[in-house]
């Protein structure tokens, strides 16, 4: 695997969402990822930043662009120190929620992209990788 472009964003208020959007946005398209598929990463990657926001006020994402075996992705890790997640399995059922939502979030933004990886330690903080490939694949 080879890393072809890396860059970090503090996410620490609601303002920060949409220049990290866009910057997503930027990178899917400079690897020259179809429109369907940009939408994919940017509805998953603005659904852990929301996350990241609301359960853990904030944290720091790395924006990769990556090539593996002839492809070409966008790799996005979201960092919190946060609270973590008790039960990640739990977590990552569809309807589960603890903050009052419809509780898409986690199992929604990972079947929105290819690849998906989830690290959380309760006291410690969540760490949650995607990686979605230029052709979707």
């Amino acid at each position: 695997m080879m890393i072809l472009s890396k860059d970090t964003m503090q996410i620490v208020h609601e303002q920060n969402v949409v220049p990290f959007r866009n910057r997503v946005k930027e990178l899917a398209t400079k690897i020259g990822m179809s429109l369907v598929n940009q939408t994919k990463l940017i509805t998953a990657a603005s659904e852990l930043v929301r996350n990241m926001l609301k359960y853990a006020n904030g944290g720091k994402i790395l924006l990769e662009i990556i090539s593996n075996n002839g492809r070409t992705g966008v790799r996005l890790t979201f960092m919190d120190e946060g609270p973590g997640i008790a039960d990640v399995q739990q977590a990552m059922r569809d309807g589960f929620s603890t903050g009052k939502s419809l509780g898409l979030g986690l199992p929604g933004a990972k079947r929105l992209v290819n690849e998906f990886d989830i690290k959380s330690k309760p006291g410690e903080g969540t760490t949650v990788t995607i990686t979605h490939w230029k052709n979707g694949r």
